[in-house]
């Protein structure tokens, strides 16, 4: 195994991070959770990211979400290519001096992420981090929350340019999040910001193939914008049509664009109603799994209400 390389963010980053290759800043928690299937999607979220031949930034940790993030890289990364080709693995960790010598040395992770990038400052750590082509918060605690909303203002504010937010809504875990963005927006507290969602691994790869067909990363924000807002419009289609893994995203593109640049109208029209409409039953699905969260949360409140009158009676 090649010795772990730190290098000095200021001096070698952008030579680092021009490897050819679109990469992706994958933020989340530290800790693990109380489900198993936290840590399983975002263990799966590292495999698709070596399968799609991207590049993983992401703040250095071998615990929680991260670690399992992280541990999907590499364990892919060696089960396709493995030490043969001498490639390094794909992976920038980008941390500070500080957090850096929290983790042991010999830790069998972190031993095998190649280039570890040592920040000056937590600030200068999430400034580098955004240099990479798009984000997924998969999710985690209030540091994940710390991070989602510093890049939230620095697209608002253009310190960043618009670049495709990802949501990894992990049985629903960023519902609650996504409504009250919505409620700042809807009442005039912020810009509204394009998150495409995704539930699970397998629309993560959609995502992700949707990305590399058309993610350019010279587009100004604008176009960035709009066709980020196009690709959450199209997603639920594309997840449709692709109804098993001979169904595939480049070919369903190749498809919608014959029509587009054809003369028929009507298959046009067609292929319009037909993307309406995948959109709109995606829409009410989320909506009624919202809901039973809700209700699953309005149940806690009312048992935690009757606990709390019950030890107001043994008061009085």
């Amino acid at each position: 195994m090649n010795a772990r390389k730190k290098v000095s963010i200021n001096t070698d980053f952008a030579k680092i991070n021009s490897h050819e290759g679109l990469r992706v800043f994958v933020a989340g928690g530290a800790r693990s959770g109380n489900d198993e299937i936290y840590v399983d999607e975002a263990y799966n979220l590292g495999r698709q990211i070596v399968k799609m031949n991207l590049k993983l930034d992401f703040g250095l940790s071998n615990s929680g979400i991260m670690g399992a993030v992280a541990r999907g890289v590499v364990d892919e990364w060696n089960k396709l290519y493995g030490d043969t080709d001498g490639s390094k693995s794909p992976i920038n960790a980008i941390t500070t001096n500080d957090y850096f010598c929290l983790y042991p040395q010999d830790d069998s992770l972190i031993s095998q992420i190649d280039e570890i990038i040592l920040a000056k400052t937590l600030e200068e750590r999430k400034q580098k981090l955004l240099n990479a082509d798009f984000v997924v918060f998969t999710p985690g605690g209030v540091g994940t929350l710390d991070e989602l909303a510093y890049d939230c203002v620095a697209m608002q504010d253009g310190f960043l340019d618009i670049k495709p937010f990802i949501l990894y809504n992990i049985d629903g875990f960023f519902y609650h999040l996504l409504e009250y963005l919505k409620q700042i927006a809807a009442t005039g507290f912020a810009n509204p910001l394009p998150f495409i969602v995704v539930d699970n691994s397998q629309e993560m790869e959609v995502v992700f193939r949707l990305l590399k067909q058309r993610y350019d990363n010279s587009q100004d924000s604008h176009i960035a914008y709009g066709n980020t807002r196009q690709l959450i419009y199209e997603l639920p289609y594309f997840l449709k049509k692709k109804t098993d893994k001979s169904v595939h995203v480049e070919d369903i593109i190749a498809e919608m664009d014959a029509i587009r640049e054809g003369n028929d109208d009507n298959k046009k029209q067609e292929l319009n109603e037909e993307i309406e409409q995948a959109y709109l039953e995606k829409e009410i699905e989320r909506m009624y799994e919202r809901l039973a969260k809700t209700g699953r949360d309005t149940s806690v409140v009312s048992d935690k209400l009757t606990k709390l009158k019950q030890r107001k009676r043994q008061w009085k």
